[in-house]
């Protein structure tokens, strides 16, 4: 792997701007697994007539380059030497496609929690072009293309004109006039925003001034065969710095690595929205759709079999080069075997289709063994251990945007995120897990939940997004046998976002690895799906019909839905984040009954001699929120629509709202896990330990909060629309206002006793009922991640039902305080009037 090429190198020849690799592309004869679609990406230059690249004569190279320079070969020559860096740049990487890759690789600290050492500040296709005495360094996008083959490339390269990011004079010139040698000290050394690790928001965050040239400058420049790595440090003044506020600096290393994109692109894969995949887009003006039409590639790694003729036969062959991640030298000696471990468990996976041994984790070479081994060499994909106070983990990739295909990953694991899995273990499991009932935890049962989580990040770096609606899959009781657990996990796809078993009772018989995620079926189809090569096939659209084919076989069992992850407000009760099995009534039920099995025993499970009680305060909060995560997920049925993706000679509705009783079934589960207060969440044994008072007013707020995402205008508003498109067995909007009422002001008519929680949740009902009565409703942006229901709340239906709820409710509270038997209870529901009075005024004031 050290030695070897990803990809075959470029003859050494000038390549004009309409490339001999788009020609091929454009006609379905390079090989089996050659791209078929030739794209003009935006500013492809054609030379302009009448120009050349013709100059005085040059002087030699070796009577430029400074005495004390030292040369490195590789995909060109870089010289240093203490104060100059030259690249010698040969004639046949001249408009050639190259990839610049940005990293900061080394930040200053609370840089911020999504900034580790590695992490990618930019990607952006660059290509040298010579004109005349200079050499420029151009921007080139592939989001906008047309086959070069048709006459309209010419007009996509000319309403695309690609920005000139640098301008370099040419210094000196190779014997054959086969190089020229440009001087890029000032490129890496100044601040250039094209390749800076700060954006511009990160500028006006952190105050930055100016970069100071004294303490900026070349750490080193290396040339290996595909890339040419430039590593510099660079230095701002800042008035905000992120740490060391008294020094106002901010010093950071950044890496750049110059890439040479394949010669031979790979063959891409259309994308489906039916199966997930991480995508590159492009607008194709070549389509024949009377449209600007639009190409989604999936993003994959080049896997292709060493034996064709077997791989065509259906034996499972080695890939000509395998999928190689190396373990970061940081990495703690204790945890490497669960790294290790995480990545190779994806080569069952890659068996189903076709590839053996296509994964392989490795530990890095020792310096005696190569000295020149470097993680941020391209050729190298690492998981990378960083020291950061971030509770994440990150999977991210960097691909070829001509066709999708990654060229080299780099996983991150934060080391606190095993502080999250060590008290989720405990909150989730410990009722049912005798292993997660101390800290720490054991560590087998940690090793195995890392193993899972790099699994899971392996697999957003191998093209696979967040599956979040897999989980639905699962039946509840199916979770609770351990056989069944054992054998499926929790979820048929580790890439949803379901960790460990929370609805498996004590009683269930799970032991150990049984509560923890895993790769499951969804993806082995997935990868399948993705990565088994079509020899027979020479276009991406001919291997459309068999990629239906396989969707379409599997279109009826919930096993191999796919469901993108959204942000908002929730839609489909079945694509939750951290949700699992079918039904979230009887899953969040089994999860509260362990939550309570739990905190009585939490001072005891954190307890260590001589410590205080910090983490009793913290698994304590996280509890709270693990309780709110599970109402909510019950919450996500009221209003609710499931969402089956389809095409379009698929049969049925994409759209289906929640049937009435299992919405009025949700409503009745809030009323009694919150509208009648969780005491049971205000253990004193606990409070009395980490606080004097608050737990009240904590528990009060979370209850109202609750009740205004019940009925927040959204969700309201779709019950409105579902009940007048004509929707049998509908829950109405006036149905759920009514059924949250009386849940909420339970006995209130009657003069019932009110505890002081249901006493601030009637109130908090009142100023929700107010707030929809006055305030305009605010929708996240409009993006296909989000969910978003358009409201406009002053015409919809939703404010005369809330007024006929305000009066129903101030003549119950007037018969309440009539009949009230104590001095509080008559106190609130006289002030509950008063209330009602006071918003129904003001509505008709306009205020």
């Amino acid at each position: 792997m050290t030695s070897s090429p990803i990809w075959p190198f470029a003859s050494n020849r000038r390549w004009a701007a309409s490339s001999v690799l788009l020609a091929c592309l454009a006609f379905a004869g390079c090989g089996p697994w050659a791209s078929a679609a030739a794209p003009t990406p935006d500013g492809a230059q054609a030379k302009p007539s009448g120009d050349t690249d013709e100059a005085d004569a040059l002087e030699p190279i070796a009577s430029v380059l400074p005495d004390d320079a030292e040369a490195d070969s590789g995909l060109f020559v870089v010289h240093r030497s203490d104060d100059k860096l030259y690249f010698q740049i040969p004639d046949s990487i001249l408009n050639r496609d190259v990839l610049l890759i940005s990293r900061i690789a080394r930040v200053p600290a609370d840089m911020g929690g999504f900034i580790p050492a590695g992490f990618k500040a930019g990607e952006q296709v660059l290509r040298w072009e010579r004109r005349r005495d200079q050499i420029l360094l151009r921007k080139i996008s592939y989001r906008r293309v047309a086959a070069d083959s048709l006459p309209i490339a010419i007009s996509v390269i000319n309403n695309n004109f690609a920005p000139i990011v640098e301008a370099f004079d040419i210094e000196a010139g190779g014997p054959d006039d086969d190089a020229v040698l440009v001087d890029v000290t000032e490129f890496f050394e100044g601040d250039v925003p094209a390749i800076s690790g700060l954006t511009r928001a990160r500028r006006q965050q952190f105050g930055v001034r100016r970069l100071d040239d004294d303490r900026s400058f070349i750490n080193y420049a290396r040339s290996f065969p595909l890339n040419v790595d430039v590593r510099h440090t660079l230095t701002y003044e800042a008035t905000e710095p992120p740490s060391d506020a008294n020094a106002g600096t901010i010093s950071m290393e950044m890496h750049q690595s110059m890439v040479l994109l394949p010669e031979e692109p790979l063959r891409p894969r259309l994308a489906d929205p039916r199966v997930g995949w991480f995508t590159v887009e492009q607008v194709d003006f070549g389509l024949p759709t009377q449209k600007a039409g639009t190409r989604s590639y999936i993003r994959r790694w080049r896997l292709e079999p060493t034996d064709p003729a077997a791989y065509a036969a259906g034996e499972v062959v080695d890939p000509a080069r395998p999928i190689v991640y190396y373990l970061d030298p940081a990495t703690p000696a204790e945890w490497r075997p669960c790294v290790r471990q995480g990545i190779e468990d994806w080569q069952p996976a890659f068996e189903t289709a076709g590839f053996s041994n296509a994964i392989l984790a490795r530990d890095p070479p020792s310096t005696e063994e190569d000295p020149e081994w470097s993680g941020e060499d391209i050729r190298y994909s690492v998981v990378r251990w960083a020291a950061s106070t971030t509770r994440n983990a990150q999977g991210p990739s960097v691909s070829d945007p001509r066709t999708g295909e990654i060229l080299e990953s780099d996983i991150v694991w934060y080391h606190n995120h095993m502080r999250s899995y060590r008290n989720r273990l405990m909150l989730e499991t410990g009722a049912a897990n005798p292993l997660a009932r101390s800290l720490p935890i054991d560590g087998g049962l940690m090793c195995e939940a890392m193993r899972q989580v790099i699994a899971h990040e392996v697999g957003h770096a191998l093209g696979l997004p967040h599956n979040m609606i897999a989980s639905s899959a699962y039946p509840v009781d199916s979770l609770r046998v351990a056989d069944f657990a054992r054998r499926m996990g929790v979820a048929p796809t580790i890439m949803d976002y379901a960790r460990q078993n929370y609805i498996a009772q004590p009683e269930d018989g799970l032991a150990g690895a049984d509560f923890i995620r895993q790769i499951g079926p969804y993806d082995h189809y997935a990868i399948n799906w993705g990565y088994r090569v079509l020899a027979s096939v020479e276009s991406p659209e001919e291997e459309k019909p068999t990629l239906d084919r396989w969707i379409l076989e599997r279109a009826h069992d919930p096993m191999y839905r796919y469901s993108p992850q959204r942000v908002g407000l929730l839609v489909d009760p079945h694509a939750q984040t951290e949700d699992l099995g079918d039904d979230p009534v009887r899953a969040s039920g089994y999860g509260i009954a362990n939550l309570r099995r739990v905190a009585p025993n939490l001072v005891t499970w954190t307890a260590t001699a001589g410590e205080d009680y910090t983490d009793l305060q913290e698994l304590y909060g996280e509890l709270l929120g693990q309780w709110n995560r599970y109402v909510s997920h019950v919450l996500a049925l009221v209003g609710g629509v499931y969402e089956t993706l389809k095409a379009s000679d698929q049969t049925g509705p994409v759209y289906d709202p929640v049937p009435r009783d299992r919405q009025r079934e949700a409503v009745a589960f809030l009323g009694e896990q919150v509208f009648d207060a969780p005491t049971w969440l205000n253990d004193p044994q606990i409070l009395n330990r980490i606080e004097h008072a608050g737990g009240v007013q904590r528990l009060s707020a979370m209850q109202v909060r609750l009740l205004g995402a019940v009925l927040d205008a959204q969700r309201l508003q779709r019950l409105v629309e579902i009940e007048a498109l004509g929707n049998s067995d509908v829950y109405r909007l006036a149905d759920l206002l009514d059924d949250v009422s009386n849940e909420v002001w339970r006995g209130a008519a009657a003069g019932r006793g009110q505890d002081v929680y249901r006493r601030q949740l009637q109130r908090g009902h009142l100023e929700r009922l107010e707030a929809l009565m006055t305030e305009e409703a605010t929708l996240p942006p409009s993006s296909p991640f989000f969910w978003r229901t358009p409201v406009d709340v002053s015409l919809s239906e939703v404010r005369p039902l809330v007024r006929a709820q305000l009066v129903r409710l101030r003549a119950d509270a007037r018969r309440g305080a009539s009949a009230a038997g104590d001095a509080v209870t008559r106190a609130h529901l006289r002030d509950v009037v008063e209330r009602v009075d006071g918003i129904l005024e003001r509505v008709r004031n306009g205020e």
